[in-house]
C-alpha cells in the first residue's frame, strides 16, 4: 500500500470513530498537528513505524491497513454497540455486534481466552476517575465470580447493563461505584447478581 492510500485509510478511521487528530498525535508523543499534517499535507511523507503500529493497535486494524507490513494475525473480538452504564443503569437494547481486532499478545498477557473476550463501551460518570464515559472496556467472560478483594465487573440486572466494583462478602455481593459523589455501596444476595465478566483492560481516547 502506498502512503496516499495509508493517509486515506487513517482519515477514514478517524472520521468513523469520531477521534481527534490532536488527541491521537499526543497519544503518540507527537505535537498536536502531527497526524493532521500527515493526512492533509502529506508531511511527513511516511509515518514512523512505531507510530503506525500504535495507531493500528489503537484502532484494532492490521498494520497493513495503514501502510505497514502484515503483522501477526490479530484476534477478532466482538464489540457490542450498547453501553455498560456507570450510572444508575441502562436497559440493554439489542445492539449490533462489530468485530474489533486485538493483538493476541495482549490477550495472552491479560490471561484472556479469545473465545471469552468481548468489548463494550462505558456510559456515565459514576465510575470516575477509574472509568470515564466513552471508554471501551475488555471483558473476560471466564471470570464471573468476584472475590473478597474488590474488582471491576460488568453485570446485568433489572436496571440494565452496568459496570461496577464488586466484592464478595459472605453470601452477598457488594456493588459499589468509584465516584465519591455516587450513591453508597449496596449489598445483594450473591445468587441474584448476574455477572457478565471481569473488566481487564480499557481503551480511551485522549482529549
Amino acid at each position: 500500500m502506498d502512503e496516499t492510500a495509508a493517509r486515506a485509510a487513517l482519515e477514514a478511521l478517524i472520521a468513523e470513530r469520531g477521534e481527534s487528530y490532536a488527541a491521537l498525535s499526543r497519544m503518540l508523543g507527537r505535537n498536536a498537528a502531527y497526524l493532521q499534517q500527515f493526512v492533509k499535507r502529506g508531511s511527513p511523507r511516511r509515518l514512523d513505524e512505531r507510530d503506525r503500529t500504535l495507531l493500528a493497535r489503537y484502532f484494532g486494524v492490521a498494520g497493513a491497513v495503514l501502510g505497514g507490513p502484515d503483522a501477526a494475525e490479530l484476534v477478532p473480538v466482538p464489540r457490542l454497540d450498547i453501553g455498560a452504564s456507570a450510572g444508575p443503569g441502562r436497559i440493554a437494547e439489542d445492539g449490533a455486534v462489530r468485530q474489533m481486532a486485538l493483538d493476541p499478545a495482549l490477550l495472552r498477557r491479560l490471561g484472556v481466552r479469545s473465545a471469552a473476550a468481548s468489548m463494550i463501551r462505558v456510559e456515565g460518570s459514576s465510575m470516575e476517575p477509574t472509568l470515564a464515559d466513552g471508554d471501551a472496556i475488555l471483558i473476560d467472560g471466564d471470570r464471573r465470580w468476584p472475590g473478597s478483594r474488590a474488582a471491576l465487573f460488568v453485570l446485568r440486572g433489572p436496571a440494565g447493563v452496568q459496570v461496577k466494583r464488586l466484592r464478595l462478602l459472605g453470601d452477598t455481593i457488594e456493588i459499589a461505584s468509584d465516584n465519591p459523589e455516587a450513591p453508597p455501596p449496596r449489598l445483594h444476595p450473591a445468587a441474584e447478581v448476574d455477572v457478565v465478566g471481569r473488566v481487564v483492560w480499557l481503551s480511551r481516547a485522549l482529549v
